[in-house]
């Protein structure tokens, strides 16, 4: 379209290409191949199609692949290449299942990689900006992913990787291109999200540096468009002067944003993905779909112990049995005294015949596991920070607001089995452990123990900082998923005593 640039955006598809539900098979709107038909009803010469990260990890696809085929192109990569992305950054998640994996992706990909922020064996991984001219215009595209990457990803997945500050690429990156290209629009394209409410600057979150981008539009002049992502929120508008959007996860929407060069006025929008599924798509990637399918069908095993997630907000307030059975699993794996797993959000729970599906569709991460030392006191702190999980309301029990806005963050309250111990949600946050046991023995600040979680927290994800800085123990290589089907190999039945050692009490 004559005196239009259009820019069209998408992030954390999470390997989705199905327009369906894995767990239950119902109709979604989501996914590449959805994508694919709203994104050729838009595109025309004047348009620039992006992809902003966390591509390659997440559905139950996804999994299958780098789990049985990791040295080969998946069908991720195929479907990119067929829907013609222009440029790709890279998202957290893109590290998830290591180099070799990411290398095969990007080396198959017929998109540029523009992550500007990464050194790779000391050298800039990609270039620092690009420029693309279309309508007469010069567009200058640069990209970032949240530096903080190192804090959730073992060391062996980015061995030879660094990652720089996101916010101090930004200002200087912006500032480079607007001496030396003199562009009439540049584009910042961001794996992180909003730490700050974008109308009334209040924080809606620990300022870590995880997610910079209210910080980007404030602070750094020259940027004219700002696409972000990584919390997975639906955000589109103008602040700063500056047009931003994000999109909802698993590709269920589509950033597009017109710039109308003959009047300046940039126009961002978000547009659900409710299109038909492009038959091509859903045909390149159906062989290793097909092979997916029998593989989640799989039983594993029988379960006698009720195991099924009926109600996520009662699973966690008293305890389901499938986190029983989790940390059960890491303990056997790690020997660790005590052993503490999130219900994710989501999460099915297992049926009575167990199946691959009901294990991927309730650990959905590719995490491992890490055993960490620590004290009666820092143990107390880390249940403490999980006790801020809940507040009240009306006499009743509830999860606190900031776990829910902006983004539902449930999978942030851990629940420990090999103690026991009692959440008083009325008293205040820090004070909220008022019993603390072990076998029915009080646990005092000087007593040492070994915990096991998994990679993300004892990385710190979540802000749990105590963990982090404790001590490791040692580390498992082997995935929570590989951990809980190996042990139904082993152990086809699983059967054991609900434990109820969690009281979370008014």
């Amino acid at each position: 379209m004559k005196n239009r640039i259009r820019i069209l955006a998408t992030s954390d598809v999470h390997g989705y290409i199905y327009p369906y539900s894995y767990a239950d098979g119902k109709s979604a709107d989501h996914g590449f191949a959805r994508l694919s038909t709203m994104i050729n009803s838009l595109r025309d010469s004047s348009t620039i199609l992006i992809d902003n990260g966390d591509t390659l990890e997440g559905s139950p696809l996804s999994y299958y692949h780098y789990h049985t085929k990791p040295d080969q192109v998946s069908s991720v990569t195929k479907v990119m290449n067929y829907i013609g992305y222009d440029y790709i950054n890279l998202g957290n998640h893109d590290f998830s299942y290591g180099e070799e994996a990411l290398f095969t992706h990007l080396n198959n990909i017929k998109a540029p990689c523009i992550t500007s922020n990464i050194k790779f064996k000391g050298k800039p991984f990609a270039p620092t900006y690009v420029i693309r001219e279309t309508e007469g215009r010069k567009v200058a595209l640069f990209a970032l992913v949240t530096q903080h990457i190192p804090n959730w990803e073992p060391k062996h997945h980015i061995r030879h990787f660094r990652f720089q500050d996101a916010f101090e690429t930004a200002k200087k990156t912006a500032r480079l291109i607007r001496d030396l290209e003199n562009p009439d629009y540049v584009i910042c394209i961001y794996h992180g999200g909003f730490e700050r409410d974008l109308k009334t600057g209040m924080a809606t979150e620990e300022q870590t540096g995880e997610n910079e981008g209210y910080r980007i539009l404030k602070e750094i002049p020259g940027i004219d468009i700002l696409i972000a992502g990584h919390q997975h929120q639906s955000k589109c508008g103008t602040a700063f002067g500056k047009a931003y959007t994000e999109t909802a996860a698993d590709g269920r929407e589509l950033a597009c944003i017109d710039i109308y060069t003959d009047t300046g006025i940039i126009e961002p929008k978000l547009i659900p993905v409710d299109t038909d599924p492009k038959q091509a798509v859903l045909d390149l990637a159906q062989d290793e779909e097909d092979e997916c399918q029998i593989w989640l069908d799989q039983t594993l095993g029988t379960c006698r112990t009720d195991l099924k997630v009926r109600d996520e907000f009662d699973a966690r307030l008293h305890k389901s049995q499938i986190i029983t059975f989790l940390n059960m699993v890491a303990k056997e794996a790690s020997g660790a005294d005590i052993c503490s797993c999130a219900l994710f959000n989501g999460a099915v729970g297992f049926n009575t015949s167990i199946t691959m599906r009901d294990i991927v569709s309730t650990y959905v991460f590719p995490n491992t596991l890490v055993v960490k030392k620590v004290t009666g006191r820092i143990l107390r702190e880390y249940l403490e920070k999980n006790a801020e999980f809940w507040s009240q309301a009306g006499g009743r029990i509830i999860v606190s607001p900031q776990y829910d806005y902006p983004t539902p963050m449930h999978f942030n309250y851990d629940m420990a089995d090999g103690i026991e111990y009692t959440i008083k949600v009325s008293n205040d946050p820090g004070e909220r452990i008022v019993s603390l046991t072990r076998n029915g023995e009080e646990i005092t600040d000087d007593m040492e123990f070994t915990l096991c979680v998994n990679n993300y927290r004892a990385g710190g994800g979540g802000n749990f900082n105590m963990i982090k800085d404790a001590p490791t123990v040692k580390e498992i290589q082997t995935g929570m998923v590989e951990l809980i089907a190996d042990r139904l190999n082993r152990e086809s039945e699983i059967s054991f005593e609900p434990v109820n050692n969690i009281q979370v009490i008014l």
